[in-house]
C-alpha cells in the first residue's frame, strides 16, 4: 500500500467525526488569524504610538493584547481536546476491527506471524497512529494556515521583501523530502525489531519455568541486548535524520533574513518603508520560521505513523476464514468420512497428509496413534476445518464439511488437547465458555463428570473464583481436568481428545478416564493418545505413519497381525515393565 492511499484511508476513518474535526479546524483559523494581528498591532504602535501622538486610546492596547492571547489559548484548548477525543476514539475503532480480525482469521495466520508482531501491531503502532493525528495532522494543517495567513500580511505589506522570503520555501521542501526517504526506510526496520522484542519477552515469559530450569538467563539476556541494542541503533539514527532537518532549515531561514535586512535597509534609505514597517515585517517573518520549524519537523513522525497505518490496515485486510455455507439445523448423527484427504504446510514440502480414506460411524470411538509427526493431530485439526483440505473431501453426515458454515460445524465439536488453554476467568465461566445463557445446574454436573468438584469445593470462591492467566492458580492436572469439564458441558456429538488425560495423576486419570468413558457413549470420538493401554477398548485403532493410514482395526487384531501397532505396544509395554 502507497503511502498516498495510506494517508487516504487514514483520512477516510475521519468521515465519521467530521463534525468535531470541522469544528477543530474552525479553531485552527482562529489560532493562525491571531499570528498576523500581532504583527499588524506592533507596526501600529510604532508608527502612530511611539513616533507621534497616538489616535487611540491607550487602554485599548492592553485589552488587545490580552484579548488575542485570550481567543488564541480559547483557540488552541478546543483543537487540542477535540482532536484527541477523535483520535482516542479513532485507535479505539482500530484495534477493536483488529481484534475482530484476528478471531476470524485462520489459524494459518498465526503460523507467519509471531505473537510478538501481533502485540506490537496492536498496541505500539497503533498508539503512532495516534500521535500521528494527535500531533501530525494539527501542526500540518494550523501551522500551514499560520504560515499562509502571514504572507498573506507580508505580501500586504510588502510584496518584493515577501518574494525574497518565499525562496526558502522550496529549499526547505526539498530538505524534507531528502530526509523522508531515509526515515521511511529506518522505521520499517525499526518497526520490525520492535516486533521482534516483543517476541523476546513474550518467549521469556512464558517459558520462564525452561529458562530457569536450564540456566538460560544468561542467553536470554544476551539476545534481548543484542535486539536491544540494533533497536537503539535504529532509533538514534531516525532521530540524527530527523534532527538534521531543523538546522538545515534554520541555516536558510537566517540566510533569508540577512538578505531581507540588508534590502529593507535600501528601502528604508529611499524612504519606501516605515520603522514600524520594518519591525512588523521582520516580525511577521519570523514568526512564520516557528511554524516553518514545526513542519519541518513532522516529517519524523508522519513517517512513523504512516508506516505504522500500514501495518495496522495490512493486519485489518487479512483473509478471514471462509463464510459461506449451508447452517445445520439440530444435532448432527456424527458420521465422519475421509476421502482421499490430503493436507500440506505452507512452506514444506512433503504433505501432513496424503490420501487418508476413513469411514467412521455415528458414536464410534476412533483411536489415532503412531509415531510423532505421523499426522494425527494434523488429522484432527481438519475435521473442524481449522485447515482448509489440499484436496479430497471431508464429510459430515453426507455433506462435505467446506459446505458446511463453520460456526454451525464447530457448534457440533468439542476439544480437549494436550496444550490446555483457561481464560483469566471463573471456574463457571470455563466451564461454560461460549454459551452466552450458561446452566449453573449444567456446570456442576460437568464439573462432578471430570472429578473436579471436591477442589473447586476448596476454592475461596468456588465456582466464583478466578483461575489466573491460563488457569496458573490450579495444578496441571485439575487445569486438565476443567478443559475436560468444559467438553462435557458442551455435550457435542463429536469428540476430540488429543491426549485428554495426559497430565493427570493415576487415581485422577482412572476418575476421568470413566468420565469420559461414559460421555463418549453414543458420540463420535476422536481420540490421540501417546498411551496405548488407554485406548485398548476403542472401537477402531487406525495407526498413521508419514501421513498415511498404515493399519486399521480392533486392539487384538492390530496385536494379531503383528504389524506397526503392535511393534509400537510391546515398545511401549516393554518400558513400563
Amino acid at each position: 500500500m502507497g503511502f498516498s492511499r495510506t494517508f487516504r484511508r487514514v483520512l477516510g476513518l475521519l468521515a465519521p467525526y467530521k463534525s468535531r474535526i470541522g469544528i477543530a479546524l474552525g479553531a485552527m483559523v482562529v489560532t493562525a488569524a491571531t499570528e498576523p494581528a500581532v504583527a499588524a498591532m506592533l507596526k501600529l504602535l510604532l508608527d502612530q504610538g511611539f513616533t507621534k501622538a497616538a489616535s487611540f486610546s491607550l487602554w485599548l492596547v492592553p485589552l488587545f493584547v490580552v484579548g488575542i492571547f485570550v481567543i488564541r489559548g480559547l483557540s488552541t484548548f478546543t483543537t487540542a481536546y477535540l482532536m484527541a477525543w477523535v483520535s482516542g476514539r479513532l485507535v479505539a475503532q482500530l484495534r477493536q476491527q483488529m481484534f475482530t480480525r484476528l478471531l476470524d482469521v485462520p489459524l494459518g495466520y498465526y503460523d507467519k506471524q509471531s505473537t510478538g508482531q501481533v502485540l506490537n501491531t496492536m498496541m505500539v503502532e497503533v498508539q503512532q497512529i495516534l500521535d500521528m493525528l494527535r500531533g501530525v495532522i494539527v501542526v500540518l494543517i494550523r501551522d500551514s494556515l499560520t504560515v499562509v495567513g502571514l504572507l498573506g500580511y507580508l505580501f500586504w505589506l510588502n510584496w518584493k521583501l515577501t518574494l525574497v522570503t518565499l525562496v526558502l520555501v522550496p529549499l526547505v521542501a526539498f530538505v524534507i523530502r531528502q530526509t523522508a526517504k531515509r526515515l521511511k526506510r529506518l522505521i520499517r526496520e525499526s518497526q520490525q525489531l520492535n516486533g521482534e522484542m516483543m517476541q523476546a519477552i513474550e518467549e521469556t515469559t512464558r517459558a520462564r519455568h525452561v529458562i530457569k530450569i536450564f540456566g538460560g538467563q544468561s542467553y536470554e539476556s544476551q539476545r534481548f541486548g543484542r535486539r536491544s541494542d540494533r533497536l537503539r541503533g535504529f532509533t538514534l539514527r531516525q532521530a540524527s535524520t530527523a534532527a538534521s532537518t531543523e538546522p538545515i532549515t534554520q541555516f536558510i531561514n537566517s540566510f533569508s533574513v540577512s538578505v531581507i535586512i540588508m534590502i529593507a535597509l535600501v528601502q528604508a534609505a529611499d524612504g519606501q518603508m516605515t520603522v514600524g514597517g520594518f519591525a512588523s515585517f521582520i516580525t511577521a517573518m519570523l514568526m512564520t520560521l516557528t511554524p516553518l520549524k514545526h513542519l519541518a519537523g513532522v516529517n519524523g513522525p508522519l513517517q512513523r505513523g504512516m508506516a505504522a497505518a500500514e501495518r495496522v490496515f495490512a493486519m485489518i485486510d487479512a483473509p478471514t476464514e471462509r463464510t459461506s455455507g449451508t447452517p445445520l439445523h439440530g444435532r448432527a448423527q456424527g458420521r465422519l468420512e475421509f476421502r482421499d484427504a490430503s493436507f500440506g504446510y505452507p512452506g514444506v514440502a512433503e504433505p501432513a497428509l496424503s490420501g487418508i480414506s476413513l469411514d467412521i460411524a455415528p458414536g464410534e470411538t476412533i483411536a489415532l496413534v503412531g509415531m510423532s509427526g505421523g499426522g494425527k493431530t494434523t488429522l484432527v485439526n481438519l475435521v473442524p476445518e481449522f485447515y482448509p483440505l489440499a484436496g479430497g473431501q471431508i464429510l459430515l453426515d453426507g455433506t462435505p464439511i467446506s459446505q458446511i458454515e463453520l460456526r454451525s460445524l464447530r457448534s457440533q465439536m468439542a476439544m480437549v488437547s494436550q496444550s490446555v488453554v483457561l481464560f483469566d476467568d471463573t471456574i463457571a465461566a470455563n466451564i461454560a465458555y461460549g454459551d452466552p445463557n450458561p446452566d449453573r445446574a449444567r456446570i456442576e454436573a460437568a464439573a462432578r463428570a471430570a472429578n473436579l468438584a471436591d477442589v473447586i469445593a476448596a476454592q475461596p470462591k468456588g465456582y466464583d473464583t478466578e483461575i489466573g492467566d491460563n488457569g496458573m492458580r490450579l495444578s496441571g492436572g485439575q487445569r486438565q481436568r476443567l478443559a475436560i469439564a468444559r467438553a462435557i458441558y458442551k455435550d457435542a456429538p463429536i469428540l476430540i481428545l488429543d491426549e485428554a488425560t495426559s497430565a493427570l495423576d493415576t487415581e485422577s486419570e482412572r476418575a476421568v478416564q470413566q468420565a469420559l468413558d461414559s460421555l463418549m457413549q453414543g458420540r463420535t470420538t476422536l481420540v490421540i493418545a501417546h498411551r496405548l493401554s488407554t485406548i485398548e477398548h476403542a472401537d477402531r485403532i487406525v495407526v498413521l505413519e508419514h501421513g498415511r493410514i498404515v493399519e486399521s482395526g480392533s486392539h487384538a487384531e492390530l496385536l494379531r497381525s503383528n504389524g506397526v501397532y503392535a511393534h509400537l505396544y510391546h515398545l511401549q509395554f516393554a518400558k513400563e515393565q
